[in-house]
């Protein structure tokens, strides 16, 4: 296009001077002609330059160019042929994105776009449903604003995106939302929020039926375990090849209210987010005593147990489950470490927060069981727990209450070298005791 744009531009100035030279020439004023000759044909592209840039200035979407002749003609022709391709280029991606909003229209999901500032730029119908987001007025509002659970603002301000977060839905109380959270682009997020009721009540039906059997069981178990004792109490009147079956039998009652006791503690903890009795604990008393309940349940096995606690450092949360969660540590490190191990234990704060470490010189995980530890009745032996008394419960345990305290359990170990359980509390839950600061 180019090439003939050049070509026709120098044919019209041939044609423009021999015009004029044969003017000139009847005339005999050459001068004169070849000036007015190119006088008229400047006007003239001064027009058709005015004409493009009204066009240009007020034109409306689709509107076509002017006509025009000669080289504004083929000027006003390819604007045209731009003009077209565009649209249509315009009308390709203009099906893409209405295939694309047709399709998230039809998902049960909500599909939400938010920019870097957590503004919303985009939704489907269902985050009208499980959000209630309404169209228009609510683009670019903040979402925290339009999702006001405290758990929610907390969770999309601490830009930690790995897990999952359920909330009851803004719209209706009774409907459980389930919301993921992804960053792309220039730091935009997208959400992906999907109704979980269903799971979560069965869930609930999981959790009452432990819960429920659990208490039901409590009580015969609590007099058969009754019985055994006054029986063992007065084993010199029972026949004597009796004694060692009633010894068993008292055992194994024992254990088994030791796995009662610890399936009601784990329904207690589901049962609300938040510990009730939210007070500042002094973590390092709680760890001396520990520390010495540790000691003795070790009697004479000459393990080595040290404790290193800032008492400056508090943490706000319930003391009984702290203390539940830490023992179960401290006394599974006595329970796997052979005689005359090493047991440490660490309390400190730091910008990241507080953290509570237990470091053993015990027999080591193998890597492959890390991720499961948490899980109710895992065991990386089968015969572990049946020899130490443990029920399986313990590391879940510890994991919901450190949940319930927004922390989290890191696990590192290697086989036949110890292991090491680190807690990670977050700066809001740590706070400072005012008496040792003024003390310092």
């Amino acid at each position: 296009m180019n090439q003939n744009w050049h070509g026709t531009l120098i044919r019209h100035l041939l044609l423009l001077i021999t015009g004029c030279l044969l003017v000139g020439l009847i005339s005999g004023q050459y001068g004169w002609s070849l000036a007015v000759g190119i006088g008229l044909y400047l006007g003239w592209t001064l027009k058709q330059l005015l004409r493009l840039h009204e066009w240009l200035r007020q034109h409306k979407p689709d509107e076509a160019p002017p006509d025009g002749y000669g080289l504004w003609g083929e000027v006003f022709d390819s604007i045209y042929h731009l003009q077209r391709r565009d649209q249509r280029v315009r009308g390709r991606l203009q099906a893409v994105i209405d295939r694309v909003q047709e399709s998230t229209a039809a998902l049960k999901d909500a599909v939400i776009m938010l920019d870097s500032d957590g503004n919303l730029e985009w939704w489907n119908r269902a985050a009208e449903t499980l959000l209630g987001l309404k169209t228009p007025q609510d683009s670019g509002q903040p979402v925290t604003n339009l999702v006001r659970h405290p758990r929610f603002k907390e969770y999309f301000e601490q830009e930690n995106y790995e897990e999952a977060l359920e909330i009851p839905s803004p719209t209706n109380d009774r409907v459980r939302i389930q919301l993921y959270l992804t960053r792309y682009g220039n730091n935009e997020h997208l959400m992906l929020v999907r109704d979980v009721t269903r799971i979560h009540q069965l869930e609930q039906m999981r959790k009452d039926f432990v819960a429920n059997v659990s208490h039901e069981l409590r009580t015969p178990l609590t007099v058969i375990c009754g019985y055994l004792e006054t029986l063992l109490d007065n084993v010199d009147e029972i026949n004597p090849r009796w004694s060692r079956a009633l010894q068993q039998m008292q055992q194994q009652g024992s254990r088994m209210q030791t796995l009662l006791n610890d399936l009601l503690l784990l329904a207690k903890l589901e049962a609300t987010d938040y510990p009730s009795d939210n007070h500042p604990v002094a973590v390092q008393s709680l760890l001396q005593t520990i520390k010495n309940d540790a000691q003795a349940l070790s009697g004479q096995r000459g393990q080595q147990i040290t404790l290193e606690a800032d008492p400056s450092v508090l943490l706000k949360g319930s003391e009984g489950e702290l203390r539940s969660a830490f023992s179960n540590l401290v006394f599974n490190a006595v329970k796997y470490t052979p005689d005359k191990g090493n047991i440490r234990i660490r309390w400190w704060a730091d910008a990241q927060g507080a953290h509570l470490s237990v470091q053993d010189s015990g027999i080591g995980i193998d890597a492959k069981h890390l991720p499961r530890l948490t899980e109710r009745f895992y065991r990386v032996d089968s015969s572990r727990n049946s020899n130490t008394g443990g029920t399986g419960l313990g590391l879940a345990i510890v994991k919901h209450v450190l949940l319930r305290h927004r922390a989290r359990l890191e696990i590192s170990s290697v086989l036949g070298h110890g292991s090491t359980f680190t807690c990670h509390f977050p700066p809001p839950q740590v706070t400072r005791s005012r008496m040792v600061v003024n003390d310092e």
